[in-house]
């Protein structure tokens, strides 16, 4: 399990209408910021204390002006190292996925339907709790597909829910999901035993410089829950070194659809179908010489 240690934070409190909370995610999260939490007509956004330097504040203030012509009052407060787990777990509620998962947290009461599939998830502050759209674009995307047989790999696992998900839909090859947080991958590690989801291999692994070297070893279906900006840079390499492989995105906002189709166009891939939900898309593509998955 990986060793995080101790880790303070930068708290940046937005005041943002809660109808833009998921917008502002995703261009914060495009910023490099992954954690988050919404409260009203406030969204809170975590970041190593390490990491907010001026240079980062004033990257932020930038791109959130370009994107939305202002940038939103914001305070930063330091936040020393706490059980962030708990905290997440006194406020979370079930997630109704749809009629076939649910995402709940440790010893909540459930109740769920007939052959619901059952996800029991402890955030520590990841994306993958089922609060976030993009996860939910994601399991609904693939509860559709057939995954026996599958080799697979989780891009950005969060808190590995996707894994978890793949092999409680029958997927029954080792799964190889990583993350570039020590954080996450150990969140990951605790939820994937705690859910009884055998041979799901976490690494700390950087989505880009170590991404090359895990491709080389083929899949056929690559989970990339991310950010435009990563997906932007990684999907040529994908596209190169794992050229058979159908790959399932999300973490795109819809107003950059036309950036994406235009990117499938030129990598040569083609999309089996989108989904959206609220300010977000998910796509499955497949290269244009591969049949359907």
């Amino acid at each position: 399990m990986p060793n995080t240690g101790i880790q303070n934070y930068i708290e940046l409190a937005f005041i943002v209408n809660p109808s833009l909370h998921e917008l502002y995610i995703g261009l914060l999260a495009a910023e490099g910021i992954a954690y988050f939490q919404e409260e009203d007509e406030r969204l809170l956004a975590y970041l190593p204390e390490e990491e907010w330097t001026d240079e980062k504040e004033q990257a932020m203030i930038a791109f959130l002006q370009e994107r939305l012509g202002t940038a939103p009052a914001y305070t930063a407060t330091f936040m020393a190292d706490r059980n962030w787990n708990a905290e997440w777990e006194a406020n979370l509620q079930p997630i109704e996925i749809s009629d076939r998962f649910l995402i709940v947290q440790k010893n909540k009461d459930i109740n769920p339907k007939p052959g619901q599939i059952v996800i029991e998830i402890n955030p520590k502050m990841s994306f993958g709790t089922g609060y976030h759209a993009t996860t939910r674009l994601m399991l609904r995307q693939m509860e559709q597909l057939d995954l026996q047989d599958k080799k697979m790999m989780d891009i950005g696992t969060g808190t590995g829910v996707l894994a978890i998900a793949a092999r409680k839909l029958g997927n029954n090859l080792t799964i190889l999901a990583f993350d570039n947080s020590a954080w996450a991958a150990e969140n990951a590690i605790e939820n994937i035993e705690q859910n009884a989801a055998p041979d799901i291999k976490i690494e700390l692994l950087d989505a880009e410089e170590d991404l090359i070297v895990n491709l080389r070893e083929g899949y056929d279906l690559i989970l990339a829950n991310i950010n435009k900006n990563v997906i932007d840079r990684i999907l040529p390499a994908i596209r190169k070194y794992s050229p058979e492989a159908t790959v399932l995105l999300s973490g795109i906002l819809v107003y950059d659809e036309p950036w994406l189709k235009k990117l499938l166009k030129r990598l040569g891939y083609e999309i089996v179908q989108t989904i959206y939900e609220d300010e977000w898309l998910s796509s499955l593509v497949r290269p244009l010489s591969r049949s359907t998955l």
